[in-house]
């Protein structure tokens, strides 16, 4: 089993950065592929971006591209999200997932594990 726990996130202005941190444990994630989602209430869970376990490979969903940065820490058991220039729109729950999969997918249902989630609220 992998437990998930994420941190990082609070209040931050428009325009802001924050820095999320998903931390491992049970088991190593190091041949893990690991996403980044977030949710409002009344909408679906949507992808945010995901890293496979080379980090050779990262995907983001279009409306963070070239704000949002997903990195990971093997040796550390972490994973992170850089979030800079952000939106009211970015305020949401963000859920940190690891896939035992060999592709990164962008797919949630793909995903085995997930941690509690962590707010983010973003404001004007």
């Amino acid at each position: 089993q992998v437990q998930l726990v994420e941190s990082g996130g609070g209040l931050v202005q428009a325009g802001g950065s924050l820095r999320l941190s998903c931390a491992a444990s049970g088991r190593t994630i190091s041949n893990y592929v690991m996403g980044w989602f977030r949710q409002t209430p009344g909408k679906d869970r949507e992808f945010v971006a995901g890293i496979n376990w080379r980090s050779s490979t990262t995907a983001y969903a279009d409306s963070v591209k070239g704000r949002f940065t997903i990195s990971r820490d093997n040796a550390k058991n972490t994973v992170y999200l850089q979030m800079n220039s952000l939106k009211l729109e970015d305020t949401a729950v963000y859920y940190c997932a690891a896939d035992q999969g060999l592709f990164l997918s962008r797919a949630g249902s793909r995903y085995e594990y997930w941690g509690q989630g962590t707010q983010v609220t973003v404001s004007s």
